[in-house]
Formats: structure tokens, C-alpha cells, sequence
């Protein structure tokens, strides 16, 4: 019975890396998906002209968060992702005033 349990943890503990890294991924992929739908809105207002700073820190920052998640550093690229997403939202509060 106790070499049983033991066995169970042990196998847990093994496993438990991959799940956590695995979560991360798709965390980062749907942040990534959100900051690509804000800098597509910001393009189509015309964030290029109306709003440069923010629309190119937006994209450099989504360029970044893509390089991360290459590179499998799944919490850089989550984190690149939502501020690229606050820089679109600034845009766009930036193009609805001109």
C-alpha cells in the first residue's frame, strides 16, 4: 500500500512540469490572439496615422511576444502580449480623439 502511494506521487510530481508548462502556452497563445484582434482594430481606425507611437510600440511588442513564445518562454511572451494590447487601447483612445 505504501509502495503504491509512494509510486503515485512520484509519478505526479514527474508529470506535473509538463501540465503547468502546457497551461502557460495556451495562456500566452490566447493573450496573443487578444493583442492581434486590438492592433488589427487599430490599423482598420487608422492607428498608423492618427496614433504612430502607440500603434508601432504595439506591434514591436506583439513582433516580441511572437519571438518569445519561439523561444518557448511562454510568461515573456504572455506578458509582451497584453502590454501590446494596452498599447492598442491607447491607440485607439488616442484615433477616436483625432
Amino acid at each position: 500500500m505504501l509502495r503504491r502511494v509512494l509510486m503515485s506521487l512520484l509519478i505526479l510530481c514527474l508529470l506535473l512540469p509538463f501540465t503547468s508548462g502546457c497551461c502557460t502556452y495556451w495562456s500566452a497563445k490566447k493573450e496573443m490572439g487578444k493583442a492581434d484582434a486590438a492592433l488589427a482594430e487599430l490599423k482598420a481606425k487608422g492607428g498608423a496615422t492618427k496614433a504612430p507611437y502607440e500603434y508601432c510600440s504595439a506591434e514591436s511588442f506583439l513582433q516580441m511576444s511572437q519571438m518569445e513564445l519561439s523561444q518557448n518562454d511562454f510568461q515573456h511572451a504572455k506578458q509582451f502580449a497584453i502590454i501590446s494590447q494596452s498599447a492598442s487601447q491607447a491607440g485607439l483612445t488616442e484615433a477616436q480623439k483625432k
